[in-house]
Formats: C-alpha cells, sequence, structure tokens
C-alpha cells in the first residue's frame, strides 16, 4: 500500500514590514520617555530635574518621527484616513488612530507649558528669534496646575498607545508567536528599557554623568522584568497553558535561527544587566545595548515571527534588504531623529542650568 504525503507551501511576503519595527520602536520610547519627564517637571524631585528635560526632549524627538514611519509603512496617507472615514471600534488598530492624536496633543501642549519661563528668558536677549520666542512664550509664566493637567493629557494619552501597541499585535490569532498575553507586558517593559537607553544616550551628549548611577538602576529592574516575562512566555509555551506559545514553540523547534534568536535576545538582555549593575557610573555602553534589546523583541515578534508558517509547512526567511521598505527606510529615520535633536537643541538649551 503507498502512502503520499503532501506537503503545502505558500510563498508570501511579509506583511508587517521594517517601518512597522521602527514606528513600534520610536512610539514606544517617546511614551516612556514621556513617564520619565514626570519627577522632576511635575513633581519636582531634585535627583530628576536634569534627567527629565532630557526625557522631555527624548518624547518628542521620538514622537514626532514615530508618527512619520508609520505613514511609510501604510504607503500613502489616505489610509491613515481612512481609519476616521470609516472607523471600526472594533478593531486595535483602528483605535490607534485615535490615541496617537491624544498623546500628540498633550504632549506638545505639555512641553510647551514646561518650556514656556525658558522661551521668555530667551526672548530678552534681543537677537533675531526674539520675536518668535516672545509669541511663543505667551507672557512666559510658570503655571505648575497647567502642566499638571496636559502631563494627565498626555499620560492618558501614552498609557493608551502602550495598551493598543501591544493588544494590536496580540490578538492576531494567525500568529503562534503574537497570540500571548504576556507580549502587551513585554512591549511596555522592553519601551522603557529603551526610554531610559535614549535618555542615557542623551545625558551622555549633555556631558551630564550624573544621573548615571539613577538610570542604571531603573536599567537593572528592566532586565531583570524582561528576563521574567521570557521566562513566563516559556513556562506557559512549554506546559501548554498557552496553546498558541506551544504551536509556537514547536514550530521553532529544529530550526538552527530560532536557537541563535533565542539566544541572542537573552544574551544581550544578560550583557545589559551587567553593564547597568556593575558599570553603575557609566552611560554610552549600557543605554545602546538597552536600546538594542528594545530593537530586537520588536524585530523578533514583528519580523522574524513571520517566517513561521502561517498554514502548510513552509518557513519564510525575510532579509533585510538596500530598498526604501528596508534598510534605507531605518536608515532614513535615523537621520530624522537626528535632524529633530539638532533643530530642538538648537533653538532650546536642554541642560541642567535652563530655566524650566
Amino acid at each position: 500500500m503507498n502512502t503520499t504525503i503532501e506537503v503545502l507551501g505558500f510563498a508570501r511576503e511579509p506583511a508587517w514590514l521594517p517601518w512597522a519595527v521602527t514606528y513600534f520602536f520610536l512610539i514606544g520610547v517617546s511614551t516612556t520617555a514621556f513617564f520619565l519627564s514626570l519627577p522632576g517637571l511635575v513633581w519636582r524631585q531634585p535627583a530628576w530635574l536634569g534627567v527629565s528635560r532630557r526625557a522631555l526632549l527624548v518624547a518628542l524627538v521620538c514622537g514626532l518621527s514615530g508618527p512619520v514611519a508609520l505613514l511609510a509603512d501604510l504607503h500613502q496617507p489616505g489610509r491613515f484616513l481612512n481609519f476616521y472615514l470609516h472607523p471600526n471600534l472594533g478593531s486595535w488598530m483602528a483605535w490607534g488612530a485615535f490615541f496617537i492624536p491624544i498623546y500628540m496633543f498633550g504632549l506638545f501642549l505639555y512641553a510647551w507649558l514646561c518650556l514656556r519661563p525658558q522661551l521668555a528668558v530667551l526672548a530678552k536677549k534681543g537677537d533675531k528669534l526674539s520675536g518668535i520666542y516672545r509669541t511663543l512664550a505667551y507672557g512666559g509664566h510658570a503655571n505648575a496646575g497647567a502642566i499638571k493637567a496636559a502631563a494627565l493629557l498626555g499620560g492618558i494619552g501614552a498609557a493608551l498607545i502602550l495598551l493598543y501597541t501591544g493588544m494590536e499585535v496580540m490578538v492576531v490569532q494567525a500568529r503562534a508567536l503574537w497570540n500571548s498575553p504576556v507580549l502587551p507586558l513585554l512591549f511596555f517593559v522592553t519601551a522603557l528599557n529603551g526610554g531610559l537607553g535614549m535618555t542615557g544616550l542623551f545625558e551622555a551628549l549633555s556631558g551630564n554623568q550624573a544621573a548615571a548611577p539613577l538610570l542604571n538602576r531603573w536599567l537593572v529592574r528592566c532586565q531583570w522584568a524582561t528576563l521574567l516575562l521570557l521566562a513566563v512566555w516559556g513556562l506557559l509555551a512549554a506546559s501548554g497553558i498557552s496553546s498558541a506559545g506551544a504551536e509556537a514553540l514547536a514550530a521553532m523547534q529544529g530550526e538552527f535561527g530560532w536557537w541563535v534568536t533565542g539566544a541572542w535576545l537573552m544574551g544581550s538582555t544578560l550583557l545589559t544587566l551587567w553593564l547597568a549593575s556593575s558599570r553603575s557610573h557609566t552611560l554610552v555602553l549600557p543605554s545602546l545595548f538597552a536600546l538594542q534589546g528594545t530593537w530586537l523583541v520588536r524585530w523578533i515578534v514583528l519580523m522574524v515571527s513571520q517566517s513561521l508558517p502561517k498554514m502548510g509547512a513552509t518557513t519564510h526567511r525575510y532579509f533585510l534588504t538596500p530598498t526604501p521598505d528596508g534598510l534605507l527606510g531605518i536608515v532614513g529615520m535615523v537621520g530624522l531623529c537626528f535632524t529633530i535633536y539638532i533643530v530642538l537643541t538648537s533653538l532650546v538649551p536642554w541642560d541642567d542650568r535652563a530655566e524650566v
């Protein structure tokens, strides 16, 4: 008796491109950096005063560039407008179109209120931009109540963005690696990791090393939280409690690339933990590895996971190419972030001596 085994394979391009990774990375860093700005600028904690200023700068740089990556991922502005013209309130992605403006408006209002006194001081210097500074300062009065109200609005928007970016991926049942209750928490913790890392880099660029122990303490906590969440996902998958996790784990077995990817993720997390704990007075290395870990999690979840077969038995590997939808787009977004950073730091001083 002859037995015929039919193996099906469906070749398809990845539905999510590196633009999505860039957006998730930048918006996660922006929202968590916004929360890092609150201790110093709203609650006036002395240890956080300078750090919170740089965190606000991070929130602005990444917040301004993140939606650009999102629009590029949609390929045309009309698709974004379609969320408003024909809203699907049963979709987390559609809700994101409403959460983003809430966060951006709250962030800009909060930043403007925090910078008003400083803009008033710059208006008195009598240079070519004095008129613009005077207009933007709008009197230049510090208003703690208004800052708290704007911070509340921005905080609600930031929390909603962190929620929807995790949930819109988690609800996709067709991707076994995505469909896990651990994923939104992992996105949040690694986003905080990236917010701390980017703030640390901005601290280093400003020549402020005093905040290194504070930032590194929080980096250590983030690494432990990341390791815990990865362990929880592994236990749920290995025990079969999470059927989606078990399916993803079964698809990964026997794939050497997945072993390398997992080792890279665990190794980089442990290395960041070691750097932040043993070199607590340095900023650059722990911050760079923290940012690498934040990007890596999103790259694995959004890009590498698409190599797992949705149907059939064929693995679809993605290779980063030097195209606008690949490496060139990532480099362009890095350039955009640098440009926004240069513009903002050229117009307004962000060091500890600046008035807020």
